[in-house]
């Protein structure tokens, strides 16, 4: 074991204590973490990588839909009121698949915080990615840790204006490729990129990347770990999310308590000491300005960077990796009146150590099936059966539509002969980026025919429409009965929309409607 000489204490308070807490408005108080190093920070690179990616790269990518419709894989076309996701595309009246993907993100984050905690919020929250790569910016323009702190303190020189001006020219770029990114999603972005390098796309375009220009400077350059903490409701409402088998960032006093910075004089003067030299290195990395010792707070977002810190601790000191882990209320609590003797005396480390110093086989330590639980079922049963009833929905839907509407002034025509003639509003959706034909027809209504407005066909009961990939046809078409053909003052029948190919089809039941002396 070293000696703890060789371990470099940090003047690092807590800004957010849960131990005093500061009034609601009070002027904030600087954060200036230091990078930390470790498989969680590691972690937290891949997370923020693949997100960014995710985000900047997806509206560049191709799917090739065919002559009629666009090629961008990801598309949000509001003008035609369609949205292309690779191979699916939803239009307006199939806003319900949308909802369900938010009820499944609803109950994807209820399942992930009641096993995992905030998983969300420390690893892939946009605030929480965004705000380090803005740290990131920082700490290659002003330094580390202490080097900003001393350069926050210090008063304006010429070297203080550049790295300054540096840093926030920086995040104004990043803060603008955000705000354009985000502008792509909704027209081609090859051609939008153009029009707006040229000056020549649509005001809106500017104004929106105006505004996310200004959110994310301001968010995550200026604001930070404020937005979590004021601003995002998702801290209030998690702790009902959260039980005694929730996984969450913990500081196990009950193996760093007593903590001191002098452990061989304490032990030499017959003092129990714990596994904690209170280095502040888990508060100095912490981005919300946490001390994790001091329990469960709303402002801690689970990033884990100070399991990393603690544990580079350990290593150096030649103990345990743990002091600081992931782990349960239920094992906490369980370790905790091992170290407590049942809670009948002050925090002893003898207790949960053998004589050879090895930790006691009466610890209690976390196994995967511990949250494995009713709760965690039911959520993930609750979000797998939506998901798949909207994959059911989407490989099942009908991409051919008919809908009919009846005239409703007047509602039926006496012609010179006799006959009864009402007049229908057909639509014909084709929800394919491909042309077809769509033959209409019509069952039931004996001996009743159909003449199409504005067409050369002959009456009859089929007509074959061409219909314009991804469009509506509308139709105006008459529907005529002879007298003696009459069953009554009402009637039904059925339009039947038949894909030429014969691949979909799709039916509407009609009235057709007589005079009542007709019965």
């Amino acid at each position: 074991m070293l000696d703890n000489k060789q371990i470099k204490w940090l003047e690092a308070e807590a800004v957010n204590s849960a131990t005093t807490r500061q009034p609601l408005y009070a002027a904030r108080k600087k954060v200036f973490p230091k990078r930390a190093s470790g498989r969680f920070r590691q972690f937290k690179w891949l997370v923020m990588a693949i997100t960014l990616g995710i985000y900047y790269l997806t509206p560049w990518l191709r799917w090739d839909r065919g002559a009629f419709a666009p090629d961008q894989a990801v598309l949000i076309d509001l003008a035609n009121r369609r949205f292309y996701f690779f191979f699916i595309e939803i239009w307006p009246q199939e806003f319900y698949y949308v909802a369900g993907l938010l009820v499944m993100a609803g109950v994807g984050l209820f399942l992930l915080t009641s096993t995992i905690g905030r998983a969300w919020c420390g690893y892939t929250c946009p605030q929480t990615v965004w705000v380090d790569l803005f740290l990131v910016v920082e700490r290659a323009v002003e330094g580390d840790r202490n080097a900003r702190m001393k350069l926050d303190a210090a008063p304006w020189t010429a070297r203080k204006l550049v790295l300054r001006a540096s840093k926030h020219a920086i995040w104004l770029v990043i803060a603008v490729a955000t705000g354009g990114a985000w502008i792509f999603y909704f027209a081609d972005a090859p051609r939008l990129l153009g029009e707006v390098a040229t000056g020549t796309t649509a005001p809106v375009a500017y104004v929106t990347i105006g505004v996310l220009t200004g959110t994310t400077y301001l968010f995550g350059g200026l604001m930070r770990e404020q937005v979590c903490t004021y601003m995002c409701p998702w801290p209030r409402i998690q702790a009902a999310m959260l039980d005694e088998n929730s996984l969450t960032v913990t500081y196990n006093d009950w193996r760093g308590e007593p903590r001191s910075r002098h452990a061989k004089k304490a032990l030499a003067a017959g003092q129990p000491v714990g596994d904690c030299v209170d280095c502040k290195a888990c508060v100095a990395v912490c981005p919300m300005g946490v001390d994790i010792r001091d329990g469960q707070q709303l402002e801690c977002i689970t990033c884990a960077l100070c399991i990393d810190a603690c544990d580079n601790i350990m290593d150096k000191l030649g103990r345990e990796r743990g002091l600081i882990s992931y782990a349960t209320l239920s094992d906490y609590n369980t370790n905790m009146a091992i170290a407590t003797a049942g809670g009948t005396r002050p925090i002893d480390p003898t207790l949960v150590r053998t004589a050879g110093g090895a930790f006691s086989d009466k610890l209690t330590h976390f196994h995967v099936r511990k949250i494995s639980r009713p709760r965690t079922f039911v959520y993930m049963a609750l979000w797998s059966l939506v998901g798949i009833g909207l994959l059911f929905s989407l490989m099942t839907r009908n991409r051919l539509q008919v809908n009919v509407l009846h005239d409703r002034n007047p509602q039926f025509v006496t012609l010179s002969d006799g006959s009864i003639r009402n007049g229908y509003t057909v639509k014909l959706l084709n929800m394919t980026p491909e042309p077809r034909t769509i033959v209409v027809t019509m069952q039931g209504l004996e001996g009743a025919q159909m003449n199409l407005v504005g067409s050369d066909l002959p009456a009859g009961r089929s007509f074959a429409i061409p219909v314009e990939p991804d469009r509506l046809k509308t139709l105006k078409i008459f529907v005529r009965q002879p007298a003696n053909q009459l069953r009554g003052q009402t009637q039904t029948f059925t339009f039947v929309a038949n894909d030429q190919a014969g691949l979909e089809s799709d039916r509407y039941i009609a009235t057709f409607n007589a005079p009542e002396t007709t019965r």
